[in-house]
C-alpha cells in the first residue's frame, strides 16, 4: 500500500513551460493516470499549444480564480470551484485571459497516463 500527502508548493516546478507548473502524478507516483497542479497568471496559456488526445480523458479542477477553454466552436468560462471534463478526440486550450485581473490554479487530471496528445490548428 502506498500513501502521500503532497503540498504542491513542494515540488519543483517544471521549467520552459507557459505557465507555472508542478507535477503531482510523479510525486503520488502514480502509473495509470496523470495529474498535473498549474497556475496561470493573466496572459498566460496552461498546455504548451491548443492539443487533443487520441485515448486520454482529462478533467481540470479550478482551485481559484476562472480558467477558459477554448474549443473550435466556443470558449467556456469555468470559475472556482467547478470541473471541466475534455473527451478524447476533443480539441482544446486552457488559458487564463491577459485581461484577467487574478491568476488561475487548477488540478488537471488524465487518464489513461499515455503520451498521445497532438497538436491542433483552428481553421480561420
Amino acid at each position: 500500500m502506498g500513501y502521500h500527502v503532497i503540498d504542491p508548493d513542494e515540488l519543483a516546478a517544471v521549467p520552459d513551460r507557459p505557465c507555472e507548473l508542478r507535477r503531482v502524478s510523479e510525486a503520488a507516483e502514480f502509473e495509470q493516470m496523470v495529474a498535473n497542479w498549474f497556475r496561470a497568471d493573466p496572459g498566460e496559456d496552461v498546455p504548451l499549444a491548443y492539443h487533443y488526445h487520441d485515448d486520454q480523458e482529462e478533467l481540470f479542477y479550478v482551485i481559484a480564480g476562472t480558467l477558459h477553454v477554448e474549443t473550435p466552436d466556443e470558449t467556456f468560462e469555468v470559475p472556482e470551484g467547478s470541473l471541466f471534463a475534455v473527451e478524447p478526440d476533443s480539441p482544446q486550450r486552457a488559458h487564463n485571459p491577459a485581461d484577467a485581473d487574478d491568476p488561475v490554479t487548477l488540478l488537471a487530471v488524465g487518464a489513461p497516463a499515455v503520451d498521445d496528445v497532438h497538436p491542433y490548428e483552428p481553421e480561420e
